[in-house]
């Protein structure tokens, strides 16, 4: 049976899965609040440009405001804005969502609850991501990682393993490995111990991540950032999910151990790309753009204050990241001396 796809926010992680979903012959939708980004992949067809492959698929994207005169009424709804824009990108799309249907979070952070609560948990699913792109250029996608060092793992709201997730499963091997797991919540927030470390912190220093991880005080707070965010996710009861194609056994070593390979991870999956590419978080101040780290660290603090587990070093990335985006700073190696005095100042006497 032929499902009606739709991929709302195509920004890097949308634009690439769209493009392979159209490639491989399905019936896909974009839709995209950037103008100049949806008229040229509407002129020229949406390019993506990796170090195997470089391609141009004849896509068909709308605006926003097309919605209503169009009228879809979607299968599948691959929701991947900016965790942000969540709320009321679900809201927008809700009314053309099949009674049968499903709304699936293709982003970084923990939005399920929210894409629940609107679309309702019986057509709600999650998925951890690990590909890394860059949208620059309007209707062009540099992705980074190939198809084979890209991973998705999908699960159900509520942890079953439906014959939909198994049909999602077979719809996304065009562009990416994937995983079903029973246990989304945990694996999302494995990823955010992930992206805890590695965006908010690298972004606020203004590095890639074979630059920042080659210098040992960064380092040092990466491995802090992500110890904080797994033990929150333990006081929440919340269970570290294998991700990137780990194994169970694999994951297994204390916490320092665990943060490590999560961190290293990243860097193995850019292979020969891993020179260029940037996170998101840098993407988002190279572009002038508001960024995510509200939903990712800032989620780790908040959280971490409901369960009373100190998280000192997610606070200090939160707070000059805030700086950047106040414009009282700028992404540079020198905010690393901000984090660290602060840390100081809030370690017990």
């Amino acid at each position: 049976m032929t499902r009606a796809i739709a991929i709302v926010g195509t920004g890097a992680i949308g634009a690439s899965v769209g493009a392979d979903l159209t490639r491989a012959g399905h019936d896909v939708t974009l839709l995209d609040q950037w103008p100049a980004h949806v008229e040229a992949m509407r002129s020229r067809g949406l390019r993506v440009v990796m170090s195997d492959d470089d391609f141009v698929a004849p896509v068909r994207a709308y605006h926003l405001c097309d919605l209503a005169r169009i009228d879809p009424a979607f299968d599948i709804v691959m929701l991947a804005p900016k965790s942000y824009d969540t709320r009321w990108m679900a809201q927008l799309i809700a009314p053309y969502l099949k009674s049968d249907g499903v709304v699936v979070g293709l982003q970084n952070g923990m939005n399920d609850d929210a894409i629940a609560a609107i679309a309702g948990c019986g057509r709600t699913a999650g998925c951890v991501v690990e590909l890394s792109a860059e949208v620059f250029t309007p209707g062009v996608v540099m992705r980074n990682t190939t198809r084979q060092a890209t991973w998705f793992g999908f699960g159900e709201y509520d942890g079953a393993i439906t014959p939909r997730l198994r049909e999602i499963e077979s719809l996304m091997r065009c562009t990416a490995k994937v995983s079903l797991t029973a246990n989304i919540a945990g694996a999302k927030w494995t990823k955010l111990v992930n992206s805890s470390m590695i965006l908010s912190v690298f972004g606020m220093l203004g590095l890639q991540s074979w630059q920042a991880t080659d210098i040992p005080e960064v380092f040092k707070l990466c491995i802090q950032v992500g110890r904080e965010t797994m033990a929150v996710g333990a006081a929440l009861g919340l269970t570290l999910e294998p991700i990137f194609g780990f194994t169970a056994e694999q994951m297994l070593g204390s916490t320092d151990e665990t943060v490590e390979k999560l961190l290293r991870a990243v860097l193995g999956h850019l292979g020969p790309n891993a020179r260029k590419a940037r996170g998101v978080v840098l993407q988002d101040y190279l572009r002038g753009r508001r960024t995510e780290v509200d939903c990712l660290t800032g989620v780790v603090v908040a959280k971490g204050q409901a369960v009373n587990v100190p998280t000192p070093a997610n606070a200090a990335v939160a707070q000059v990241n805030a700086r950047i985006r106040a414009g009282e700073l700028r992404p540079h190696p020198s905010n690393l001396a901000l984090v660290e005095d602060m840390l100081r100042g809030a370690a017990p006497a």
